[in-house]
């Protein structure tokens, strides 16, 4: 039998196969609200049998996104309007998931294929907030310092948003502690020059995402799982590093989370990262093993057989795709027939699948 198409459970969540779907920011969103390309593009990754389908960085507050266009958990309407989403997600026999987000430093970027530059007020920007003082790069905006009243009600917000990814039907939530934004901020002594509590040592770095996770889970049912996305490493001198990671995983596994999902970098543009196939396994191996917890691998996982082995051999419990499954939302439907299990399809597209 395929490891990777073993059923998985965290808590009272079984997921059908141990593929999910990557958080992947569509920048299609307004006002925060969800739209029709959400339903499509995620419910299409649903029917391609995914086990876990995850909602891109959803901020939990309007100057929490990374741009004007992202999607958000701040308010009610954006609960009611993520629930057809997560509907037909569970229809499709798939988890519904959403990231938790809070963009900081890295907030207020123009889209993507529009060159990712900082936006303005004039131009439906405003001023990011950061641990410290220091823009994410030159000609970035200098983000303003959050006090210490500011930091609890970022928690709060993650809290609440917990409550509203709950009443929009939600049954897992991952909590963005990576790529360069705000928790990643707090984490990393690059980004991180307070002199109060919260800055300097390891342990008051760790202070306040430990605090949100924390938050987040006395918000979140006991019986539904919680992950959180990390940047194991900067990929910088100096910086946040894999012997950290396995630190905060102990706390996270300690606060209640069920699952770490491994990612790394995006805190500095000038760090020089050694992209390739499978090249984040190895701290989903190593978090696995030292800090005792489920851990998700993400990166440069594109071959079916690449997939089972990161599962079969115990260097993750789930794979996480991202860009394979823009390229093909049917992937594991595709996966399956390569390693000979027996994965379900959707009845009306039964009579395309091949013996």
């Amino acid at each position: 039998m395929s490891a990777l198409f073993t059923p998985m459970t965290l808590r009272g969540v079984t997921f059908r196969n141990r593929i999910f779907v990557s958080p992947m920011c569509q920048y299609s969103s307004r006002e925060g609200m969800p739209t029709d390309w959400h339903l499509v593009h995620l419910g299409s990754r649903a029917v391609g049998g995914a086990g876990l389908v995850m909602v891109e960085a959803t901020a939990v507050s309007p100057e929490g996104r990374i741009s004007p266009d992202d999607s958000g958990i701040w308010d009610d309407r954006h609960a009611e309007g993520f629930a057809p989403v997560t509907r037909f997600i569970a229809e499709q026999g798939a988890v519904p998931g959403i990231q938790l987000a809070h963009a900081g430093r890295k907030a207020s970027t123009d889209l993507p294929w529009r060159g990712g530059l900082p936006l303005g007020p004039e131009s439906r920007g405003w001023q990011p907030v950061a641990p410290s003082p220091l823009p994410f790069a030159p000609g970035h905006p200098v983000p303003r310092e959050l006090s210490a009243a500011e930091l609890d009600d970022v928690v709060r917000q993650f809290r609440e948003g917990a409550g509203r990814a709950l009443a929009a039907g939600f049954r897992v939530v991952e909590i963005h502690m990576a790529h360069g934004y705000l928790l990643h901020e707090f984490l990393s002594p690059l980004s991180n020059r307070r002199t109060d509590e919260y800055g300097g040592s390891l342990e008051n770095r760790l202070r306040f995402p430990l605090r949100v996770a924390r938050a987040v889970r006395e918000a979140w049912p006991a019986e539904l799982p919680l992950f959180v996305r990390i940047s194991a490493t900067d990929w910088v001198e100096g910086g946040w590093d894999p012997g950290q990671s396995v630190v905060l995983a102990r706390h996270l596994k300690e606060a209640g989370v069920d699952l770490v999902d491994c990612s790394a970098g995006f805190l500095t543009p000038d760090a020089v990262i050694p992209f390739g196939p499978g090249y984040q396994t190895p701290f989903a191996a190593a978090i696995r093993r030292e800090a005792g917890i489920a851990t998700g691998a993400v990166g440069f996982i594109t071959q079916p057989a690449q997939a089972e082995q990161i599962v079969a051999t115990g260097l993750a419990d789930a794979v996480l795709l991202a860009r394979e499954m823009l390229r093909d939302p049917y992937w594991p439907l595709h996966a399956a027939r390569v390693l000979g299990a027996d994965l379900a399809w959707p009845v009306q597209y039964e009579r395309a699948k091949l013996p």
